[in-house]
């Protein structure tokens, strides 16, 4: 057995001091090593640049340590019981590293738990202390871990992990949180509100059933854990979410939570927010905590670990997490469709989508997507919104082949079944095949080509034509304004072109800054580059509130001069304005009842 001490040992400092101890070490030599990153965030974090110091002895004997690279540790001249001390710094205020206050304490287990290499199987016993003092009396802890030895639920003391990977992917949250208990097709589950913050507990409480219900029926009862607690940290700004086993971390702003002044007929725009984050994290308890591509079977958290279908975790569980909340009933139609509006939007506003395959966009997630610079808009596809408009498309494609027989569900059921229940990695054609099966042979040929386009090439989707399956009319406009980022309506708007730069832009001290400028721009072709500070038009000062309207005036093919400053150099373009792109999505949907395609709801319909 492993077992650990973890002690808040200083909040004003932001430390936590961990103590490893083995009664019975395998060998006169040790090594050690924390984790390079952590599962369901596909980017080397380095945890253990915040190891401030490590000491090792065995019966009050010191023992030499010295490091063997960046994350590794060797403890040498090991005779007996073993004790390792270390101190972690901990202020990550995000939902993959360890944060510590005197208001609150998280920590994910890859940053503040070492492995002991060879010994990652046997059983982890951790004893979560709480901070001296009484300032930290009304303090209780969340996490997914076992509480043993007489450790009351949310007590501090002993919990149990069957083994280190099950100890990482149970994060821990330490404070004086809320706590929100409800039951879901009979398993216990928690939503545990850390922050300041006012919520209506009995809204939040209700729609968090429907949803968790909704993804355990998906699938089918019973659920694969035996209790839920949904960690939550609110601020005046904040968004993200990691899923685990049993648990998921997530970071909210105070608007995104249910008032009790809200109006209880409406979803306002940040609470869906929210409720579409819980459940993403929720439906990844089944699609990439136990279905996994073959490649994280076991996960290898030194080094990156490679896959092309990352489309499917990520897109699969973006399609549903929405979807469900049309499908309980929490939003309406009307709503839905504008989430995938916008989605479609923002996949055809990707100058990326037209370079990168999906494909490309998992595999290379560790160096693309997750270090996006100022020419990402040209070059990288999101595996997330592009996912997500695949399995649209899917959904569709699967009921239209079917007679509506089969669907989407009926492929995420056999990934269950056969894969996830099992505990076997899921390969590059597993998806695929799975599909042509339910379908069957005799669709074989178009779906893999659809499959070929979707995957592995750059061509566009077929999704206006498979949203005329269920009697959706999709088409392109450009945008009406900046905020324009697609819409519904019950009637097909014409809107007229305007001139564009074809850049994207941020208020600054003096002027505008540009983040990003897309390769066939009037901006590009003029010069303009990311980072260059824009001060003026023709001879007129511009700002972010006015330049949008400024630009306006002018007429598509007219040029324009344009100062700015790159750098400290004042540098003077001469652009000729083209027509903005149409890249914006509207679906034409009417609400009156007597209007409503039965091939919609029947999509819609649980």
């Amino acid at each position: 057995m492993t077992q650990y001490q973890i002690l808040p040992i200083d909040p004003h400092a932001h430390l936590f001091e961990v103590t490893l101890t083995l009664d019975k070490p395998s060998g006169s030599e040790l090594e050690l090593y924390l984790p390079n990153w952590i599962p369901g965030s596909y980017m080397i974090r380095d945890f253990a640049k915040h190891v401030q110091w490590l000491k090792a002895d065995s019966q009050g004997k010191a023992l030499p340590v010295s490091k063997l690279d960046k994350a590794r540790w060797l403890v040498k001249e090991v005779a007996g019981p073993l004790e390792v001390r270390y101190q972690v710094y901990a202020w990550d205020l995000s939902v993959r590293g360890a944060h510590l206050d005197q208001t609150h304490g998280f920590f994910n287990g890859t940053s503040v738990f070492l492995a002991v290499k060879g010994q990652e199987e046997t059983q982890c016993r951790v004893n979560i202390e709480r901070p001296k003092g009484d300032t930290y009396q009304s303090w209780r802890v969340a996490t997914g871990l076992k509480p043993v030895d007489g450790t009351a639920e949310f007590g501090f003391g002993w919990y149990a992990a069957d083994n280190y990977d099950e100890l990482i992917d149970c994060p821990v949250e330490m404070s004086d949180f809320r706590l929100i208990s409800f039951e879901a097709c009979g398993v216990p589950h928690y939503m545990a509100l850390t922050g300041k913050h006012q919520v209506d507990e009995a809204r939040l409480r209700n729609d968090l059933i429907k949803i968790c219900e909704q993804h355990i029926r998906f699938f089918g009862e019973p659920a694969p854990v035996d209790r839920y607690i949904f960690m939550t940290y609110v601020l005046g700004k904040g968004f993200g979410g990691l899923e685990h086993r049993n648990s998921t971390a997530l970071h909210c702003s105070r608007e995104d939570l249910p008032l009790p002044s809200d109006d209880p007929e409406k979803v306002k725009d940040s609470y869906l927010t929210f409720l579409d984050l819980c459940s993403h994290e929720y439906f990844h308890t089944w699609n990439v905590k136990r279905i996994k591509p073959a490649e994280f079977l076991p996960y290898d958290t030194q080094q990156e670990s490679y896959t092309e279908l990352l489309w499917a975790f990520e897109g699969f569980t973006s399609y549903y997490d929405n979807l469900a909340l049309v499908q309980t009933g929490i939003i309406p139609i009307k709503q839905y469709l504008l989430s995938i509006a916008k989605t479609i939007t923002v996949l055809q506003r990707a100058r990326g989508r037209l370079i990168q395959s999906i494909a490309d966009s998992s595999y290379d997630a560790w160096t693309k997507f997750y270090k996006q610079d100022e020419n990402a808009p040209n070059s990288v596809v999101s595996y997330y919104g592009k996912g997500t408009v695949i399995a649209l498309c899917m959904d569709l494609l699967i009921r239209q082949l079917t007679d509506n027989q089969k669907s989407l569900r009926d492929v995420m059921v056999r990934l269950w079944q056969e894969f996830g229940q099992p505990q076997v990695g899921v390969k590059n054609d597993s998806i695929q095949n799975i599909t042509i099966e339910i379908c069957g042979d005799q669709h074989q040929s178009k779906l893999e080509q659809f499959f070929q386009k979707a995957l592995y090439s750059t061509d566009e989707l077929p999704v206006e034509e498979l949203l005329k399956t269920v009697d959706l009319e999709l088409v392109f406009q450009p945008k009406n304004d900046r905020n324009d980022k697609g819409q519904v309506k019950d009637e097909m708007p014409h809107n007229k072109p305007k001139p564009s730069l074809g850049i994207d832009y941020q208020a600054a001290s003096l002027g505008i800054l540009v983040k990003s400028v897309y390769w066939d721009s009037a901006a590009c072709e003029a010069g303009i580059s990311a980072g260059d500070q824009l001060i003026s038009m023709n001879d007129l000062k511009i700002d972010n509130d006015e330049f949008a309207k400024r630009l306006a005036e002018y007429e598509i093919g007219e040029t324009v001069v344009i100062r700015g400053f790159r750098r400290d150099e004042l540098i003077r373009f001469e652009v000729k304005l083209r027509a903005s792109v149409a890249d914006t999505a509207y679906l034409v949907y009417s609400s009156e009842e007597k209007d409503q395609s039965a091939k919609l709801k029947q999509w819609l319909t649980p």
